[in-house]
């Protein structure tokens, strides 16, 4: 590799381009939700997560009942969202669906997690926006400050330990940890 291979950009940041994405609604409409979700939804009081429903029910996402969102989580686009009935979305929990993002039944997303469906192509000089959904199945628990990368598909009653990134899919019923995240060992329920 020479000197100037080392020092000179790969890409040109001023090719970008994302005309093609469509964020699945008009601007003033994005505009808007950014102005609710940056003023009004984090000053709702802590136990009012039935306003919190309504408010991303109103702005197009799919959110079941008896659903649990702390007021500083944040939506990018809601639209492209959907929560099955009675999970938990925690504290400072990012959900950045510039794809769809899709959360079963009884999950729970711990505090600081970070669900990211968009990246970039690295092997591009214009850097070009990909995305892909993530799916979460019914019963799993993200644990906090998790990353789920675009594309990842997170098996029923799954566990992602603390602090592990994912970056393929997990199966279903298995304690997965780490970074890499990997499945380590069977999930066990005692029924009382």
């Amino acid at each position: 590799m020479t000197n100037n291979q080392q020092t000179e950009s790969w890409v040109d940041l001023r090719k970008y381009d994302q005309s093609w994405y469509d964020r699945g609604k008009p601007g003033w409409f994005v505009l808007l939700w950014w102005f609710v979700q940056a003023i009004t939804f984090p000053l709702t009081p802590q136990p009012l997560h039935s306003l919190r429903r309504l408010i991303l029910n109103l702005f197009g996402a799919k959110i079941g009942q008896g659903v649990l969102i702390r007021p500083t989580a944040r939506f990018t686009y809601p639209w492209k969202i959907a929560i099955g009935d009675y999970s938990w979305i925690g504290d400072d929990v990012v959900l950045y669906s510039l794809d769809h993002i899709e959360i079963g039944q009884h999950c729970v997303i711990s505090q600081k997690s970070y669900l990211c469906t968009g990246s970039h192509n690295i092997e591009d000089p214009t850097f070009g926006l990909q995305t892909a959904s993530i799916n979460i199945g019914n019963g799993a628990w993200v644990a906090t400050d998790c990353f789920i990368a675009p594309g990842v598909n997170i098996g029923a009653n799954a566990v992602i330990g603390a602090r592990s990134s994912v970056f393929k899919d997990m199966p279903a019923g298995q304690v997965c940890l780490g970074t890499p995240c990997q499945p380590r060992y069977p999930r066990q329920i005692k029924h009382h």
